[in-house]
């Protein structure tokens, strides 16, 4: 594992555009459960899955009963909003922070990397910490709407200032479209990425999934030189792509990725970044 967490950091060294994505494998130390691994919330709960398949259309259909359930219910994942960045997550921040790291584009809804200190976090599934409008884009802080006042008045669903239309959670729920600014800022990303760093996801969510197989597709034109000294121009990936899982996914086995170091990201990023500033000194 040594020779691969080196393999990394020389590779994050020489990138000009370093982008992570990132998945659930993120937030076990911070507290977070899961949905689908062995002790999962839908594992345990599946009822609790069926419920989350009706959330968005609950929404269209009735906004007003929509955040009645939301806030009148407990949410399965607990306080998610008290929880705190982990290792992994300040490795990430510490990344983006000596210049390495160009974006995080995270499935995670937690919105740790925000707390860790990422500045460009693309947020594919939303987060808990904002609201958003599905007519007009608009988000907002969840804190800039007092949303118990507006149920205790009666006046539910909550508003958007710009358009007046009903706003709901920022999460994408099930059958919801991904935000069109999130989903074409990560096209771009993963588009123009010459290393792509995949840390703590299963890679079987799509659309999220499809944005390594986009990365993969782009070639660059490589010279090379034969022994007998004859030059010639090869299509090779433009992109390197890094797996940093506890289990092998579809992308390891499909090769995608060029390599998987195996382990929990809260031990292996950190170490990763203690080597790249080993490598920089």
């Amino acid at each position: 594992m040594e020779s691969l967490i080196e393999r990394a950091a020389r590779d994050l060294l020489k990138s000009n555009h370093a982008i992570a994505l990132t998945g659930a494998g993120m937030s076990p130390e911070s507290g977070i459960r899961d949905f689908r691994g062995p002790n999962g919330i839908w594992t345990k709960d599946p009822e609790a899955e069926k419920r989350a398949y009706q959330t968005y259309h609950n929404f269209l259909r009735n906004p007003k009963e929509y955040w009645e359930g939301v806030l009148s219910g407990r949410s399965s994942l607990g306080n998610i909003q008290d929880a705190k960045p982990n290792p992994g997550h300040h490795a990430l921040a510490e990344l983006e922070t000596i210049g390495i790291l160009k974006a995080v584009l995270t499935q995670n809804i937690d919105a740790l990397h925000e707390k860790a200190g990422n500045k460009r976090v693309l947020e594919y599934h939303g987060s808990v910490l904002k609201l958003r409008c599905p007519a007009c884009g608009t988000r907002f802080k969840r804190n800039d709407y007092d949303l118990q006042g507006l149920m205790s008045a009666g006046q539910l669903p909550p508003r958007c200032n710009k358009c007046n239309s009903p706003i709901k959670g920022d999460v994408v729920h099930f059958n919801e479209p991904i935000p069109s600014d999130v989903a074409h800022e990560s096209l771009e990303e993963a588009w123009k990425c010459d290393l792509m760093l995949i840390c703590g996801t299963s890679a079987v969510v799509y659309p999220f999934a499809q944005l390594p197989r986009i990365a993969r597709q782009r070639q660059v034109e490589q010279e090379r030189k034969t022994e007998s000294g004859l030059h010639f121009v090869k299509n090779e990936s433009a992109t390197t792509i890094i797996e940093v899982n506890a289990e092998p996914t579809p992308l390891t086995a499909e090769g995608i990725s060029d390599y998987l170091i195996q382990g929990r990201t809260a031990e292996i990023l950190p170490k990763i970044v203690e080597t790249v500033k080993e490598l920089s000194k």
